[in-house]
C-alpha cells in the first residue's frame, strides 16, 4: 500500500512516500480501506520527536480515519463488512489501509461524506472525555474554549453551545473570533489585543467561568484561574505555550478549584471504547441532524501531507486540515 512516513525527525519535508505492507488486523481489530485521514497537532509533534509512539502501534503518522470496511475481527459489533466508518487509531492513518479496534469505530453520521467523518475521531473524542467526562461541564455552567479555531476548538464550541451551554473562545485575530462566533460562540477574545480574564469577568457578572480547556498552558494557567468560578475546573490538553507554570495555590484551595489533564492516545482500548459509546448515543444524532457539522478548512492529496503539515504549524486554518486518499470521499455514503 502507498502510505507517508517520517523518514527522520524534523521539519514538514521529512514526510516522505513510501510503500508499505498491508497491516494485517488482530483480534478485536478491523481493516479500513481509508478514503480520508485528519491532520492533527500531534502528528506535528511525532514528526518533531516531541510525542513518541506508544508500544505496538504503527510509526506512521494520522490518528484518525474514514472509509469501508475490508476485514478483521467484527465480533461484539453491530458494524458489518462494506460499512462506511470512521474511526480513532493509535497510528497509521496517513496510509491506503489502517487498522483499528473495532471498539474505536463509528458509522459514519448520516448524510455525512467519509471524508467529512474522517475530521471527527481525534476532537470529538478528546473534547468528549475531558469536558464532560474529566471535568463534567454540565447544568447551566459555562466553557472558556482556548484557540476557538482550532479543530479542538470547533468541536468544543459546537458541542458544548448544542448541550445548552454558554460558550466563550479565544483566538488570535478578529476575523478567527467571528469565525468561533458563527460556530456558537457568546463571545470570542482576541488574545492579542483582549484581556481575557477581564473579559470573562465582564461577561459573567464578576463570577467566572465554571470551565476552561486549555491547550495552552504556561502563562495561561494562571490567568485561567482569575477567570474561573468558585468549584471551576481546568482541563488541560496541550502546552503550545509551555509546560511550565506559576500559580497561586492559595486559590485553589479557597474556591476548591481543579486542574487536570490528560493525553488521549496512550489509553487503553477499553477506555476509548467507552468513549465512542457515549458518542454514538449522545453526539452522532446531533451531526446527522445537522447541529453540529464537520468544519473542513482545506484538503490535500495524501502525497502532499508535508504541505498540509506547513498549513497545521502556520495555524491560518479554522478547523480541520484533511487528507484525501480515496476519490470515494468526497460521495455521501449514508
Amino acid at each position: 500500500m502507498h502510505a507517508i512516513e517520517i523518514r527522520q525527525f524534523g521539519g514538514p519535508e521529512v514526510l516522505q512516500p513510501c510503500e508499505r505492507p498491508m497491516p494485517v488486523p488482530k483480534a478485536g481489530e478491523v481493516l479500513i480501506r481509508v478514503h480520508a485521514a485528519g491532520i492533527n497537532r500531534p502528528d506535528v509533534f511525532q514528526r518533531t520527536e516531541n510525542y513518541p509512539v506508544p508500544a505496538g502501534a504503527s510509526d506512521l503518522p494520522g490518528l484518525e480515519v474514514a472509509g469501508e470496511l475490508v476485514g478483521g475481527d467484527l465480533s461484539g459489533s453491530d458494524l458489518a463488512l462494506g460499512d462506511a466508518v470512521c474511526a480513532l487509531v493509535q497510528g497509521g492513518g496517513y496510509a491506503e489501509y489502517c487498522v483499528a479496534p473495532i471498539g474505536q469505530c463509528l458509522p459514519v453520521p448520516a448524510g455525512l461524506t467519509t471524508l467529512q467523518a474522517a475530521s471527527l475521531p481525534e476532537t470529538f473524542f478528546t473534547v468528549w472525555s475531558n469536558v464532560f467526562d474529566r471535568v463534567r461541564l454540565s447544568g447551566a455552567e459555562t466553557l472558556l474554549v482556548q484557540g476557538g479555531t482550532s479543530g479542538i476548538g470547533v468541536t468544543a464550541i459546537q458541542l458544548a453551545t448544542a448541550l445548552g451551554h454558554r460558550v466563550f473562545a479565544t483566538a488570535g485575530s478578529d476575523d478567527k473570533c467571528r469565525a468561533s462566533e458563527a460556530l456558537g460562540a457568546e463571545r470570542a477574545i482576541n488574545y492579542r489585543t483582549e484581556d481575557f480574564v477581564a473579559v470573562i469577568k465582564e461577561l459573567t457578572a464578576g463570577k467566572g467561568v465554571d470551565v476552561v480547556l486549555d491547550m495552552v498552558g504556561g502563562d495561561y494557567v494562571p490567568r485561567e484561574i482569575n477567570c474561573l468560578a468558585d468549584d471551576g475546573r481546568i482541563a488541560l490538553i496541550a502546552l503550545l505555550g509551555g509546560a511550565k507554570a506559576e500559580i497561586d495555590l492559595g486559590q485553589v484551595l479557597r474556591r476548591r478549584l481543579t486542574i487536570t489533564g490528560s493525553t488521549l492516545r496512550p489509553r487503553s482500548v477499553g477506555f476509548k471504547t467507552d468513549i465512542a459509546r457515549n458518542l454514538r448515543t449522545r453526539v452522532w444524532p446531533l451531526l446527522a441532524s445537522g447541529k453540529i457539522k464537520p468544519v473542513i478548512f482545506k484538503t490535500f492529496p495524501l502525497a502532499q501531507a508535508s504541505a498540509a503539515h506547513v498549513l497545521m504549524e502556520s495555524s491560518a486554518h479554522v478547523g480541520k486540515i484533511m487528507l484525501v486518499i480515496d476519490e470515494a470521499a468526497s460521495a455521501i455514503v449514508r
